[in-house]
């Protein structure tokens, strides 16, 4: 497993943070792959679905979301601050308990918003042992376990699209694990989420973006 994503010991061990790996570990990991999206944060709503939406201050659920936006590990000392950082940092931040549908009992919907006002959001659901699972980002679905570095493109649900992708990230000598894609209607926009072996950098990002009915890339670390 990467080095930054939670390790067993994490979870099991005496770094572990709180009572429960699921409300805790899984939670701050969410909110690391909800940061990812948003470099300069200024207001940050969880809406909490089911047990968290029940839970989550008993449980520190409000913290580790917090941390996890922050970037923290689950083994930071800090994690008990979160939410004083946040304040620190002037990142407004907002729990809402609400019903996401037929989810995980355990899923929150994170929407974080910019210094641009720009909205950025990602829905993720935390499974067991620390382990998460995201379903959406920015409406589109998805399945991303955070294991693997991915990438994720926006684009016109067009022929040769998704091979120009594939072939400027095999060109770059990284090894597909899988891809996963999703549209909102023929011919309009859709996702691809493509799980890779190693990190992308920038140059393979850029290559992407410049390809024919490209809308948007993001590149996602492994969390």
């Amino acid at each position: 497993m990467s080095s930054s994503s939670s390790s067993l010991f994490d979870v099991l061990g005496p770094v572990m943070i709180g009572p429960s790996s699921s409300h805790t570990a899984g939670a701050l990991r969410i909110g690391r792959a909800a940061g990812m999206l948003c470099q300069h944060i200024r207001k940050a709503v969880f809406y909490l679905h089911g047990s968290f939406a029940q839970t989550y201050k008993g449980h520190g659920s409000d913290r580790a979301l917090a941390a996890g936006i922050l970037g923290m590990q689950t083994y930071d000392p800090d994690i008990k601050n979160a939410l004083d950082i946040c304040e620190s940092r002037g990142i407004a931040v907002e729990f809402v308990p609400s019903d996401l549908g037929e989810v995980h009992p355990n899923t929150v919907k994170v929407v974080l918003t910019d210094d641009q006002g720009v909205e950025h959001s990602l829905t993720g659901c935390s499974v067991g042992g620390g382990e998460v699972r995201i379903v959406d980002i920015g409406g589109f679905a998805t399945s991303i376990s955070g294991e693997y570095a991915a990438i994720v493109t926006k684009h016109q649900d067009k022929v040769g699209v998704i091979k120009n992708v594939v072939s400027a990230i095999s060109d770059a000598g990284i090894n597909i694990v899988s891809i996963n894609l999703s549209r909102s209607q023929k011919g309009k926009l859709a996702t691809a989420i493509i799980e890779v072996d190693s990190p992308v950098d920038e140059e393979i990002i850029q290559r992407i973006r410049a390809i024919d009915k490209m809308v948007d890339v993001l590149a996602i670390k492994s969390f």
